[in-house]
């Protein structure tokens, strides 16, 4: 069977044949041809193209060198939305002293049930043409020296608040949700530009790029690259009486899986350790690291005819955004990606606890975006790292202290003890006695914070935030701009529940325990079965 605008099968071999050609001809002159190149240069194209075929959940495969007409077609097969719906922006991160950045790259994994491929996947028929959840969320971070990557799923039951975002389609205006609702909803609000908003507004990290993929296009891209060893500690069959599960059948060990197979593993909650869906993010983790070794040593992806196919399913299954939006761009992405070697690649939930029979972000998830902001490897194997260096003076400089309007509000309050009571007028009278005569305590919020911040809405207000950072011992990487507050607040935190001295604590820059991180090199991971779905 052929795509619509795609040769029969034996005109893409004759393509395929004709990318081995051309590859050896391109040139950059004027007439595109030069002398014949040693081979050697093409054999690592080739494995640039092995690594380019996944970018974690999404496969990704570039055709440099195909003909023409087919790299349109490619090309042509790549869907594009808008990056980011929200109002709100988060600034990209500095380079670091080489000039280089980190890059954040947010996989979405779409239920979408709006072909009858999808919908036979997906099950649950009366869903048929409904709006898409994001039931698949991660973050790829690929660290600003590109040694290492650092991945955080979001469970798609977390509770969050989404913000108002624009459908650029057709205009329509998503109002920001009414208190926190599930994180997978974002998705219908406008599209995945929504889902990344809420990843931004939540983490405060800059995202660059996203990658959707849809349920079919999970099964067409796992066959494409010839199945994944996957292992379970016992006979498992994810279905209960009810009829719940994905239909995952697999006997006691490790087995390659493939097409469909691959996908019920993906969407399995029945079945594995507690039937949650942190269990089921637990599953996708060692199916990608496992797939990310498969393609770096599976010899028969080299195959041209095995490589076009993958071209073909990866972009005929994605949606980009437009900074991905052609197979130049893909392919490019993937040459960063594929420098990271599976042990320098950590796997991570973000850390929950449960609210009725949903999540939210812990104390923990916040260190684990903090280290993910502050581009430190999660797998703490990161070279030591020198002093920051002090930061830009602000574009304003300070007003007098006198002028400056600051709001104290007191936020000590932690899961384990209360509110220290006379916080906020504690440090607005210290403020006033240093100068600070327009500093008054704000009662009417208690926020809890960790460590002391102090916020500020616009540029204009960044010399005067400071300036109260110092007057009171605060660390310049704690003063940050916010467009919560309507002018220079500052939040005593839970490292500063007494006295006037303000000491900042110690950074603590491991990864949490509860973000159950796996190394991407780790063949020994094994999913537990819970023995209600185990076979004999």
């Amino acid at each position: 069977m052929t795509r619509s605008g795609v040769q029969g099968e034996d005109t893409q071999e004759e393509a395929a044949a004709a990318s081995e050609r051309a590859e050896a001809v391109r040139g950059d002159g004027d007439n595109g041809v030069e002398e014949a190149k040693d081979p050697r240069p093409r054999r690592r194209r080739r494995r640039a193209l092995r690594w380019t075929a996944v970018l974690i959940a999404a496969v990704l495969a570039g055709s440099a060198g195909a003909g023409y007409l087919y790299y349109e077609h490619l090309n042509d097969n790549i869907k594009q939305d808008a990056l980011n719906l929200g109002d709100n922006k988060v600034a990209a991160p500095t380079p670091n002293a080489a000039g280089q950045t980190p890059l954040n790259i947010l996989v979405i994994g779409s239920d979408a049930r709006d072909s009858e491929e999808n919908q036979q996947l997906g099950g649950a028929r009366e869903t048929f043409g409904s709006t898409p959840l994001a039931d698949v969320q991660m973050l790829v971070h690929l660290s600003a020296d590109r040694s290492n990557m650092s991945v955080v799923s979001m469970p798609r039951d977390t509770l969050l608040e989404i913000p108002r975002c624009t459908d650029p389609d057709d205009g329509t205006v998503h109002p920001a949700s009414e208190g926190r609702v599930m994180t997978n909803e974002s998705l219908g609000h406008g599209g995945p530009g929504c889902t990344v908003a809420t990843w931004q507004e939540l983490t405060g990290i800059h995202i660059d790029h996203f990658v959707m993929v849809d349920f079919a296009g999970v099964v067409s891209m796992a066959d494409a690259v010839g199945g994944v060893p996957v292992c379970v500690d016992a006979n498992i069959h994810s279905r209960d009486g009810q009829g719940h599960g994905s239909g995952l059948k697999l006997a006691k060990g490790t087995h390659p899986v493939k097409g469909e197979q691959a996908l019920q593993w993906l969407r399995t909650r029945y079945g594995f350790e507690d039937g949650s869906d942190l269990a089921r993010a637990k599953a996708q983790h060692m199916y990608l690291n496992s797939m990310v070794r498969v393609l770096r040593e599976n010899a028969t992806l080299s195959s041209p005819n095995r490589l076009r196919r993958l071209a073909e399913e990866a972009t005929a299954a994605l949606t980009v955004d437009p900074g991905l939006d052609s197979v130049k761009k893909l392919y490019d992405l993937s040459n960063e990606l594929r420098t990271v070697k599976p042990e320098r690649i950590t796997m991570t939930t973000m850390p929950n606890r449960y609210v009725g029979a949903r999540v939210e972000p812990t104390e923990d998830a916040e260190q684990l975006f903090r280290l993910v902001r502050e581009d430190i490897a999660l797998d703490g194997k990161d070279a030591k790292k020198k002093p920051d260096a002090e930061p830009e003076p602000p574009a304003d400089p300070a007003a007098p202290d006198d002028e400056i309007a600051v709001q104290v509000r007191n936020g000590t309050r932690t899961d384990e003890l209360g509110t220290a009571p006379g916080r906020a007028n504690a440090i607005a009278g210290l403020l006033v006695e240093r100068g600070f005569s327009k500093a008054v305590a704000d009662p009417s919020v208690l926020p809890s914070e960790d460590r002391t911040v102090i916020r500020y809405p616009s540029a204009d207000l960044e010399g005067d935030a400071r300036r109260v950072a110092k007057s009171l011992g605060v660390p310049a990487s704690s003063v940050k701009r916010s467009t919560d507050v309507s002018g220079v607040t500052l939040v005593v935190g839970a490292d500063w529940r007494e006295g006037t001295a303000y000491r900042a604590p110690g950074s603590d820059d491991r990864t949490p325990e509860s973000a159950e991180a796996l190394n991407g090199a780790d063949e020994s991971a094994c999913m537990h079965v819970n023995p209600a779905f185990t076979w004999s």
